[in-house]
């Protein structure tokens, strides 16, 4: 997606229409000539034919490392939760209520990523085996 820079831009050259004007020796309007009406077809064309479609990134398979590097980022998260939602406990309590919830947290993530993995496997098998055969002649 561009930018909102490169959007303004756009609109920025887009909001006045003009055409180029062939003019000849005695200032009558003339056709342009072919080379210039091909030059700028072919430079439309090159540019689409370089352009290759975006591919959503892969999903990667579910690994106990990420699972616990996202613990990591999301353990104080719930710590300052328990502090906010229980001002009145202990800091010995908040931890082990964020370890209680990081015991809960951490397999049901493995789970979601598992299933997540499965999922675009599948997807991803079907579009396989759909593409080749509507690639096939009848």
């Amino acid at each position: 997606m561009a930018t909102k820079k490169q959007r303004r831009r756009r609109t920025k050259g887009r909001r006045h229409e003009y055409e180029v004007v062939y003019l000849d020796a005695e200032g009558n309007e003339v056709e342009p000539p072919e080379e210039a009406t091909a030059a700028t077809n072919g430079r439309a064309a090159a540019k689409q034919a370089t352009r290759e479609p975006v591919r959503p990134r892969g999903v990667q398979p579910a690994s106990w490392r990420r699972v616990l590097k996202r613990g990591l980022l999301f353990a104080p998260a719930m710590f300052l939760l328990m502090s906010v939602l229980e001002p009145d406990t202990t800091y010995a309590e908040r931890a082990f209520f964020t370890v209680q919830l990081l015991v809960i947290f951490l397999p049901f993530s493995y789970l979601m990523d598992r299933m997540t993995y499965r999922v675009w496997q599948k997807r991803a098998e079907r579009e396989r085996a759909g593409g080749s055969a509507a690639a096939k002649p009848r």
